[in-house]
């Protein structure tokens, strides 16, 4: 919102503010005027916006003043990549696409996280069979993912096609990373680190992945030493398609998803964020699709 006020009638003008395609004209007589401007960015990162300017002029146009606020510094805008919806290809009304995504990551629950009432259908060692001769009733143990088995989210920038590929892919690994640690946690490995970022469900760390991810730029992806000690699944979210997988994703023996933006021809996809595609690539292997 842009106020104008002055003391004694405008003689007329304009408000030249950058955001807006063209000036606001000030009537001539008028001592207040507000101005409110709506601005959307078609691209992710950092935004410089310089400060509006009213000019002011008389009628015959003999005179010229430009005026700035109080506060006339340019300031700057993180423009965050949006996060959409993740499409997994589950069979109708198995699940939910949240617990589909879940399933899909193949989350390994290990450590325990107290205890809760006997679903049917869980395996017998989860049972706590102490409650049940006090006579409090059939309880489970409930687990909790282990660290190293969380999903892994890697997003790759190297050779994007065109400026549109790369966000794209940020906003695929930005999508993912945001649905898997809802679900149950995950890990977030970006360029230039060298530790993923661990994601809870509480999502308290995700505001800084978040801002990190606005500013990623094309070049060298992180690398991947200690995908090897890893036992979840690995999300490797690509600029562009790869004519081979990294070493260490090829010889991982996890569930690994390549995701590119566009298409792969000749093989099923497995999930769909963001204008880009998810294809399983399995256990074991060194070529990409």
């Amino acid at each position: 919102r842009i106020l104008v006020s002055s003391a004694l009638p405008l003689p007329g003008g304009e408000i030249v503010e950058p955001l807006i395609g063209a000036p606001a004209p000030v009537r001539a007589g008028r001592r207040r005027m507000r101005v409110r401007v709506e601005a959307r960015f078609s691209r992710r990162g950092l935004r410089r916006l310089d400060p509006p300017a009213l000019v002011l002029r008389d009628p015959l146009g003999l005179a010229r003043r430009e005026v700035r606020g109080e506060a006339a510094q340019a300031e700057e805008v993180l423009v965050l990549p949006r996060i959409e919806p993740v499409t997994v290809h589950a069979e109708p009304g198995s699940e939910s696409a949240g617990r589909a995504l879940s399933a899909l990551a193949g989350v390994a629950e290990v450590e325990i996280d107290g205890l809760r009432a006997y679903r049917p259908g869980s395996p017998a060692s989860r049972i706590h069979w102490a409650p049940l001769a006090r006579g409090a009733g059939l309880l489970e143990r409930r687990l909790r993912p282990d660290a190293d088995g969380r999903p892994l989210v890697v997003l790759d920038p190297r050779r994007p096609a065109r400026p549109e590929d790369l966000d794209a892919a940020v906003r695929a690994a930005a999508s993912l990373a945001h649905a898997l640690a809802k679900a149950a946690g995950c890990a977030l490995l970006l360029p230039g680190e060298r530790r993923a970022t661990g994601l809870e469900r509480d999502l308290g760390a995700w505001p800084a992945a978040w801002a990190r991810l606005a500013l990623v730029a094309p070049g060298a992806p992180p690398p991947l030493a200690g995908l090897a000690a890893r036992t979840g699944p690995v999300f490797y979210v690509a600029a562009s398609p790869l004519a081979r997988l990294p070493r260490a994703l090829a010889q991982a023996s996890v569930p690994r998803v390549l995701v590119v933006p566009g298409e792969l021809a000749g093989r099923p996809e497995v999930l769909a964020v963001a204008g880009c595609r998810g294809y399983a690539l399995g256990r074991a292997g060194g070529r990409a699709p």
